[in-house]
């Protein structure tokens, strides 16, 4: 059964456009809840063997150290993250040697798992850092694109796709953002380095399943269909639609496992590529090529009209 996805695509641009809008108000209500990477300030992640102590408790006991931003948040079984203002590394032994005193008992043992603490100048250059990698790349796309589609020039030039294929690139990115604060609002989840590995990662397989059609259609255009361009990538997403959702699950089957049981530190992570390669399933099949196929009907009847 050939499904009519691309006549029915005013639907599709409905629902894009929705979610899309609604990212960017959250974007504009909340932002990004920043994590030290990019704001600066000092992590101390702690494993009790035993009963983990009351994040209350554990906030009284830190109190004469008057540590700026404290923010205490229990992960896992029996871990502890601890976020503060930056600080000196003896007040970080200070600070564990009086947590082990407190609460280190024969049955209960504390280890420190990680320690990192950024200052507020290297954050900052992190974040334009971590911004002109995704502009780069979001380039070198672009280019590569026009370049591969550089001998199908009929009936739509090569760069459009390259075009089309960034801005169904910014709709995932847009969605992922805002979903992360929309969570950093109610949840608190922050955003650090390894979230914007995971939209450089979502931006290579949304890019990769979208060239995929693209290419279907470039080989169906060249064996001359009699049929209309409408049709051509109607029929070109058809052929590959099974393909990309077999990749995209099992890919996510990958992710939710790693969600589910690999650790506190890369929960966040995973979880964007989660909502990524799920987003980006979606406008590679929903958004990508249904938008060349407007462009190109955009620009026959502006000709016609002239």
């Amino acid at each position: 059964m050939k499904l009519k996805i691309i006549q029915n695509k005013k639907y599709f641009y409905s629902f894009s456009g929705s979610l899309f809008l609604i990212s960017i108000l959250c974007l504009i209500a909340w932002g990004l809840r920043l994590g030290i990477d990019f704001s600066g300030g000092s992590l101390m992640e702690l494993n009790f063997s035993g009963p983990r102590p009351e994040s209350q408790r554990l906030q009284n006991e830190l109190a004469d150290f008057k540590l700026e931003d404290l923010r205490i948040q229990p992960a896992g079984e029996q871990d502890v993250i601890m976020r503060f203002k930056t600080i000196e590394e003896n007040t970080h032994q200070e600070i564990l040697a009086k947590i082990k005193n407190k609460f280190e008992q024969p049955e209960q043992k504390i280890t420190e798992k990680r320690f990192e603490s950024v200052g507020p100048i290297i954050g900052q250059e992190l974040q334009q850092k971590a911004w002109i990698a995704i502009f780069l790349a979001t380039l070198m796309i672009i280019l590569y694109i026009a370049y591969a589609f550089r001998k199908v020039s009929k009936p739509v030039a090569s760069w459009k796709y390259g075009v089309a294929a960034i801005i169904a690139l910014t709709h995932d990115i847009v969605i992922v953002v805002g979903l992360f604060s929309i969570l950093g609002h109610f949840r608190g989840i922050e955003v650090d380095s390894l979230f914007i590995t995971a939209l450089l990662t979502i931006l290579g397989f949304s890019v990769h399943d979208t060239i995929v059609v693209f290419d279907r259609t470039r080989e169906n255009l060249a064996r001359h269909y009699s049929a209309d361009f409408e049709a051509v990538v109607n029929d070109s997403v058809n052929q590959t639609i099974v393909r990309s959702i077999n990749t995209s699950v099992t890919t996510l089957l990958t992710l939710t496992a790693l969600f589910l049981f690999g650790g506190e530190t890369i929960k966040n992570f995973t979880l964007a590529l989660i909502a990524g390669i799920t987003v980006g399933t979606y406008s590679s099949i929903f958004v990508a090529s249904p938008i060349i196929v407007s462009w190109h009907n955009f620009s026959r009847r502006a000709r016609a009209a002239r």
